[in-house]
């Protein structure tokens, strides 16, 4: 019977927590360990949540908690570095027409309420704790936690991020790679004008924008090219932030006067990962980032990673084998979908690295066009 099976999620970030959800409403035991003692729930200041990833928030039941916790919008907004408003584009409701198109809010409230649900649906959660895989064959797959203890398992779900452990245990060698680019992020207080993105190419960085994330909060960000990390104290991350916010008009002077806390800037590297062929090895199969990662020009990873889960639940609650045929057509459902936000993504990027004008509207619109149907 499947709902005998026992199922093992390894991580318990986006992924991780909407595959356990899903899987446990169709009445299968699951495990989740994470590795972070906090379940990710107080880093991180900000995200946007498009039209497709509200779907799935929908279908886990969580929309009027997303929705409360939010700032919806429709519109994306080009601006000059000096402010000046160059243009609007309304935004494609990738999620239908009965969703916002688009979604600002804090990450770690909409974690809280992943995790919220998580615990309320009934899995076994293990906070501070990592998995090895020791072997797995007729009976199913044997799995080590950190603290000392082992359990058996029919499937094993690795949602492990992009530096995936698990991605690495099962002998796929593709790792994350640099595109060239980083961001600096930080919550601020909201402007009573912003209403939606506004995004500004050029400048003293790549880009510049931000994103209102409730009535009272959004996140601001700016895309400069990679430095090494050991070259940026940690002490002096507003201080960089700021240097290079400060050089923008419009609503930036008041976002500016808020980055005075290192503590609250986030400094990443963009990567991307595309993990072609296959995203499983027997009854070990990967979900999200431990498989594909992008840089966030669609604002679409926590989608993608949300919409692995939900096809992934969909057919092992299908009543079809826990095959390698099952596990295929979770790839193949995916593949063609992923690789057209990691491609677009990358390709925006590298236009600005390469500092040619690029069709960027044209091509944001047709790779959100696409992702109107559904997965």
């Amino acid at each position: 019977m499947i709902t005998a099976r026992r199922v093992l999620v390894i991580g318990g970030g986006f992924a991780g927590n909407t595959v356990t959800i899903l899987l446990r409403r169709a009445g299968l035991t699951v495990d989740l360990v994470e590795a972070k003692p906090d379940w990710n729930a107080t880093t991180g200041s900000g995200i946007t949540v498009q039209g497709n990833a509200l779907r799935v928030l929908r279908e886990l039941g969580l929309w009027e908690q997303v929705e409360s916790s939010g700032f919806p919008f429709g519109s994306l907004g080009i601006t000059a570095p000096d402010g000046t408003l160059l243009h609007v584009v309304e935004d494609i409701r990738t999620g239908g027409e009965d969703l916002p198109a688009t979604l600002g809010m804090r990450r770690p409230q909409l974690q809280q309420i992943l995790s919220d649900a998580v615990r309320a649906c009934g899995a076994t959660v293990r906070l501070g704790t990592t998995a090895e895989i020791l072997d797995q064959g007729t009976k199913g797959v044997r799995v080590r936690f950190s603290d000392g203890t082992e359990g058996r398992y029919a499937l094993v779900i690795g949602a492990d991020g992009l530096n995936s452990a698990t991605r690495a245990m099962i002998g796929i060698t593709d790792k994350p790679e640099p595109t060239g680019q980083a961001i600096w992020r930080t919550p601020a207080p909201r402007p009573a004008d912003v209403t939606r993105t506004d995004l500004t190419f050029g400048g003293p960085a790549y880009a510049a924008g931000y994103c209102p994330t409730s009535e009272s909060t959004l996140y601001a960000y700016v895309v400069e090219a990679c430095r090494g990390r050991d070259t940026i104290p940690p002490g002096s991350y507003a201080d960089e932030m700021r240097r290079l916010a400060d050089q923008y008009g419009g609503v930036w002077p008041e976002i500016a006067q808020h980055i005075t806390d290192p503590g609250k800037i986030n400094y990443t590297w963009y990567h991307r990962l595309l993990v072609e062929g296959s995203w499983h090895r027997g009854r070990i199969v990967l979900i999200g980032d431990a498989v594909h990662c992008c840089p966030p020009s669609l604002a679409q990873g926590a989608a993608m990673s949300l919409e692995d889960a939900l096809v992934l639940a969909e057919l092992l609650t299908s009543g079809r084998d826990w095959d390698d045929d099952l596990f295929q057509t979770y790839y193949e459902r995916r593949i063609p979908r992923v690789r057209t936000v990691v491609d677009a993504s990358v390709q925006l990027g590298q236009w600005q690295l390469d500092e040619v004008r690029g069709d960027v509207l044209g091509l944001i619109g047709r790779s959100m066009t696409l992702l109107k149907a559904l997965p």
